[in-house]
């Protein structure tokens, strides 16, 4: 099955859906954060096929999300573990889990409860928060030229602060 590429695109999300948009991918990194590591983990823990893991793993490596490393207590065996770049997924999960939590949670009630371990305190809800603290929804968030903006950029800002935010358009 064909499937679009965005690679091209100026929009950051549509590149990050291009290395993790597919998703077995979010799932084999949600089980490195689980502590998965071999090839017959990530297979019984998400009851997918072989040769689907097999592709999806190579992928990960290629995009460098995971590596692949020795296990010590298995000769020529192999483990998967979560690069620098796969790492800073985690935060991508645990706002998935707490959406879905909230909005798709059998009678509301969801099955796990994330805790510092420290503490033992429930973790945050992560949400966009502006410099006070205080909870931001996406029209109460304007939207600036970064250091690589192209015309195109300026053109796409332009357009949605007016939009979302009715600014009129700037005279700079």
């Amino acid at each position: 099955m064909y499937r679009k590429r965005f690679d091209g695109m100026e929009c950051s999300i549509a590149r990050a859906l291009d290395e993790v948009g597919e998703w077995w991918t979010l799932l084999i990194v949600r089980e490195c954060t689980q502590g998965s590591q071999r090839f017959d983990e990530f297979q019984s823990g998400l009851g997918i096929a072989r040769n689907v893991l097999t592709a999806r793993l190579e992928r990960l490596i290629e995009l460098k999300i995971i590596e692949r490393f020795p296990l010590p207590e298995r000769a020529n065996t192999f483990g998967y573990r979560l690069t620098a770049k796969g790492t800073d997924l985690y935060p991508v999960l645990v706002a998935l889990m707490q959406w879905g939590d909230r909005w798709l949670a059998p009678r509301g009630k969801p099955r796990i409860q994330l805790l510092e371990h420290a503490s033992g305190e429930p973790v945050e809800v992560i949400g966009v928060r502006g410099p006070g603290g205080q909870d931001l929804a996406f029209h109460e968030v304007r939207y600036a030229p970064g250091p690589g903006a192209t015309k195109t950029t300026h053109a796409v800002i332009d357009d949605r602060n007016a939009r979302v935010l009715g600014d009129e358009e700037d005279e700079a």
